[in-house]
């Protein structure tokens, strides 16, 4: 565990120290994020402020998943069973997507800056983007079991574990890794419009994937045949000390990213953190359970399809404005008010999955 700490420490710290710094170097290139024509006139008071803070976050916890790393290289031998000694696969898919999505969300960030707008990337560029992505370390994720024999990602579907019943094919399940990865990556993405939102809510559903992939760590199935009471996943402590970094990494992000935000993640922080968090739901498998554990992310994303789907078919919009938290800028609520009252539906949802999680556990133990 102290692994994880160190490297949530390490990637705090340097968050912390590098955004302000990353503030003046943005301002200086005149990277500022375009505002929206159509959206809530408060928003127009932000034009200007610098964009692309993920950039920050992205590297504070690649440096400190390293520093985790030294720290487990650095234990007495006794201490080093059943954790990962070198870079591991699970390391590297997690990561991957984690820092291509990113790159992926930058393109997008770039051309808004260059083209001044809020345009960038079409949407059929951006979602090929995320498509090859995805399935570049989804085949991974599938396809390579190396000397644990144990596959990152599983070809069941999941919920607290693999269902065994609902079996797929391999294709199939790297449709699924790329099906999920895009999916909370855009989830994420919606979020983002208000300050510190998307930072708070990640920075709780990355939290939750701390406390799973340690406690799958402690009840791990390597060197057993895989029964209830044990979970048959690969590197957990692995997973834990990615999540640690990268809540770590958001936590420092959010002294500055909080309203009235200095500076904000952009789609390079937003793309980036949904992909991590897909890919910690699939190394996990908790598929099923990243719904609940991710639900404001699942409720805003919904507002937006309602909207779409409602305009055209009736011609009529439910809301005043999509993503949901416009809606309630346009309503009269005060951005800090919309913030903290969608963190707290992102903290019910993340309390609720992470008791049915462990209720699975005591019920087979029980």
């Amino acid at each position: 565990m102290r692994s994880v700490i160190v490297a949530a420490f390490v990637a705090f710290a340097i968050s912390l120290f590098l955004t302000p710094l990353a503030v003046k170097g943005f301002r200086r290139l005149k990277a500022g994020q375009p505002i929206r024509q159509d959206g809530p006139q408060t928003h127009m008071g932000k034009k200007g402020t610098p964009t692309m803070g993920g950039v920050v976050f992205i590297v504070a916890t690649v440096i400190a998943y390293l520093a985790g790393h030294a720290v487990l290289m650095a234990l007495p031998e006794p201490f080093k069973y059943n954790r990962p000694q070198g870079f591991t696969t699970t390391g590297v898919v997690l990561l991957g997507l984690f820092v291509c999505m990113g790159i992926v969300g930058f393109i997008d960030d770039f051309l808004k800056v260059r083209r001044k707008n809020s345009g960038g990337l079409n949407k059929r560029g951006k979602l090929i983007g995320q498509i090859v992505a995805a399935a570049v370390f989804g085949w991974l994720a599938l396809y390579y079991e190396g000397s644990i024999g144990i596959t990152v990602a599983s070809d069941h579907l999941s919920f607290v574990r693999d269902i065994d019943w609902i079996q797929l094919s391999r294709i199939g399940a790297v449709i699924m890794f790329i099906f999920v990865v895009i999916a909370t990556s855009n989830g994420v993405n919606l979020t983002d419009g208000l300050d510190g939102l998307a930072t708070g809510a990640s920075m709780m559903v990355l939290s939750a994937y701390i406390m799973i992939g340690f406690w799958q760590y402690r009840h791990w199935c390597l060197g057993q045949a895989p029964t209830d009471y044990c979970y048959q996943v690969r590197d957990p402590l692995e997973i834990a000390l990615i999540a640690g970094a990268a809540a770590g990494a958001c936590f420092g992000f959010l002294w500055w990213n909080t309203s009235p935000a200095q500076i904000f993640m952009g789609d390079t922080g937003a793309l980036a953190l949904g992909g991590l968090i897909g890919g910690l739901a699939l190394a996990t498998k908790t598929v099923l359970l990243l719904p609940i554990l991710g639900s404001l992310f699942v409720i805003i994303t919904f507002s937006v399809i309602i909207q779409i789907t409602s305009f055209k078919a009736t011609g009529k919009r439910v809301f005043r404005m999509a993503p949901l938290q416009h809606h309630f800028e346009l309503v009269g609520w005060s951005e800090v008010n919309i913030v903290v009252r969608f963190w707290i539906i992102a903290g019910i949802g993340v309390a609720i999955g992470m008791g049915v999680f462990y209720a699975d556990f005591l019920k087979v133990v029980g």
